[in-house]
């Protein structure tokens, strides 16, 4: 069967479509934007690579966890998970309240904030709608509370010792173009390389790439993949990739969200120094035989790094 790369695919379908070849299966997500000046300093494009008879196990793990912390329809988006909601925190007593009640106190604060917002003229309220929107799975939980998942769910990726990760950080100030395409582009390409390395090196035929949907990415990465196919990339020819990237609803997709938490670890830990979340899933970085760390880049053109990373991986 073809797989068709634009299609968005429901994750009890996907192991029917990948078929019985398929041996790995990389769940793709990205933390951080391309333009330069804005959300950050960094770019990181993450992969976690699992193989195909391990998904069902590693998917009910997640899903265990989400019932336990009290989030088993919510997808994970640790962004908006870790940040803190000011309007929660102004209310008493918040932590005595069962969950529907939080909710509701919340949302009552947030009407209110709202409210205010308009005073303040429409882009406010824009901005302020799409901030409640993206954290509303999450409000009937406290800080802590969300803190303790991400981190019960980045203890238990650091314990899959069948799983690999791949990833890009690229520091957006070194790069050498003007164009912030470039900048997927090249965070692309070295996932990509890295795990047709890993691949050839444990004798894993073929795997697939599988990426949250997006209309802004998944042409350019289409193309890419094409391309890399055709010529192969700048390191290495991609025989053991097929075709090209599969995108999926990462709201149905537990991987892809596991791997928007670890992108999101890496790219705090790059531009804030957090070591909570990374070091939690910084084992499963691919390594050779010998230590060297070759699953994660940090890239900062000229200038010199000293950071774990960096140094792990031999600068």
């Amino acid at each position: 069967m073809r797989l068709v790369p634009d299609r968005t695919v429901r994750p009890q379908t996907l192991l029917l479509i990948l078929g019985e070849a398929v041996l790995f299966i990389c769940y793709l997500d990205e933390s951080g934007v391309v333009e330069r000046g804005a959300q950050g300093t960094h770019f990181v494009l993450l992969g976690l690579a699992l193989p195909a008879t391990e998904w069902r196990i590693c998917d009910h793990a997640i899903a265990k966890l989400k019932a336990a912390h009290r989030l088993a329809s919510a997808e994970i988006h640790a962004g908006w998970m870790a940040r803190r909601y000011p309007e929660q925190e102004r209310i008493n007593g918040l932590d005595a309240l069962s969950d529907d009640n939080r909710r509701r106190a919340v949302r009552t604060e947030r009407k209110t904030d709202l409210a205010k917002a308009h005073l303040r003229g429409a882009k406010a309220v824009r901005g302020l709608a799409v901030n409640y929107r993206k954290s509303d799975p999450y409000i009937h939980l406290t800080h802590g509370e969300r803190l303790s998942f991400l981190r019960a769910v980045a203890d238990e990726v650091g314990g899959w010792t069948q799983a690999r990760l791949f990833a890009d950080a690229q520091q957006k100030a070194a790069s050498k173009t003007g164009a912030e395409h470039t900048i997927l582009d090249h965070a692309f390409e070295q996932v990509v390389s890295r795990l047709h390395h890993y691949l050839v090196a444990k004798e894993i035929p073929v795997a697939i790439l599988v990426q949250d949907q997006n209309r802004t990415a998944s042409k350019r990465l289409t193309d890419l993949m094409r391309r890399f196919h055709a010529r192969g990339t700048f390191f290495t020819q991609i025989p053991r990739l097929a075709e090209t990237p599969l995108f999926v609803d990462s709201g149905l997709t537990s991987m892809v969200q596991v791997a928007d938490l670890c992108a999101y670890a890496v790219r705090r830990f790059f531009e804030n120094g957090e070591t909570d979340l990374f070091d939690r899933i910084y084992g499963r970085f691919d390594r050779t035989p010998s230590g060297t760390l070759v699953g994660l880049r940090h890239y900062t053109g000229q200038t010199t790094c000293a950071c774990r990373p960096c140094k792990d991986h031999g600068r």
